[in-house]
């Protein structure tokens, strides 16, 4: 059933194919797509805010990880914005019925069915997560023909990051440690991680166990001792069965975590899993840089 409705919606993109279009080099090949593309569907969560950031509303987006569906600081620009399943369990026929005519995607989760997308409506993908959101937003925006709104974007939050760097001062000689607690594990997170980046382009140092160009390590209570640092930041992806939160309690309740000098001097801070991590993008980054402002009590540099 599937196959045949997309012969049938190709065969109508066919009759109305815009007679302009650009090339596009991505991780999966060389994609046409429209020049000024009017229903575009995105299949990240860091790639909806790449969109949202420059005034693009998707007709569709999978649904954000944290919320009902969105996040809570996305959810007012998303109404009326149709939910197509989540990153790594796209529902295709929901899109599909969308009549996209551009779909934005990322290789680590949809290469197995970038054919399939394809099909449907020229398809970009991008090739990594992780710390990758800039490039990202670059390549994201180029696609919907925004190429130098996402550029002028991207440049005004390295404004902002350098700003920031020179507010920061001596408190960059910090080393900040950061935790992640989920559903029966907990994590390290490294440098090559949405927080990872921007506290590495703040230029923040990392204590040594984390100083490294890597995502994340799940560790056990053993390894506390390793959360040690000058500041450490903490965040719980918590889905709403408790269990995120079960987690972190049992963790924060641990003679380990509560001997931490960080901990005893009152610089472990939680923070929000959408903000620091889950959401990755553009509208979640500026939002970090003002809980660091926050944190350090400096003035706004929005």
């Amino acid at each position: 059933m599937f196959h045949r409705l997309v012969t049938a919606v190709a065969a109508v993109a066919l009759l109305s194919a815009p007679v302009f279009a650009r090339e596009i080099t991505h991780a999966m090949g060389t994609t046409d797509v429209p020049d000024n593309p009017q229903r575009i569907v995105v299949l990240t969560n860091e790639g909806t805010e790449a969109l949202l950031a420059i005034g693009i509303k998707p007709v569709g987006a999978v649904k954000s990880f944290l919320g009902d569906p969105w996040y809570d600081h996305i959810a007012g620009e998303m109404t009326d914005v149709t939910v197509v399943g989540e990153e790594s369990a796209v529902n295709l026929e929901v899109l599909l019925a969308l009549e996209p005519d551009l779909i934005l995607g990322n290789k680590m989760r949809h290469e197995k069915i970038y054919e399939q997308l394809s099909a449907i409506a020229p398809t970009v993908v991008s090739e990594r997560l992780r710390g990758d959101w800039k490039i990202n937003m670059a390549l994201y925006t180029d696609a919907a023909g925004k190429g130098e709104e996402g550029k002028a974007a991207l440049a005004k939050y390295d404004a902002r990051i350098a700003a920031l760097h020179e507010a920061l001062g001596a408190s960059l000689d910090e080393k900040i440690s950061i935790a992640r607690f989920m559903s029966g594990q907990t994590r390290i997170m490294f440098k090559d991680s949405f927080s990872g980046l921007a506290l590495s382009e703040l230029g923040f140092q990392r204590p040594a166990s984390q100083d490294k160009d890597e995502f994340a390590e799940e560790i056990t209570k053993e390894r506390i001792p390793e959360f040690e640092g000058d500041r450490l930041f903490y965040f719980t992806y918590e889905t709403g069965n408790g269990e995120g939160d079960s987690q972190a309690k049992d963790w924060l309740a641990d003679p380990l975590w509560n001997n931490l000098a960080v901990v005893k001097a009152g610089k472990a801070f939680p923070v929000s899993d959408a903000i620091w991590n889950t959401a990755g993008g553009y509208i979640a980054a500026n939002l970090m840089l003002d809980d660091i402002e926050k944190i350090y009590g400096l003035a706004s540099t929005r």
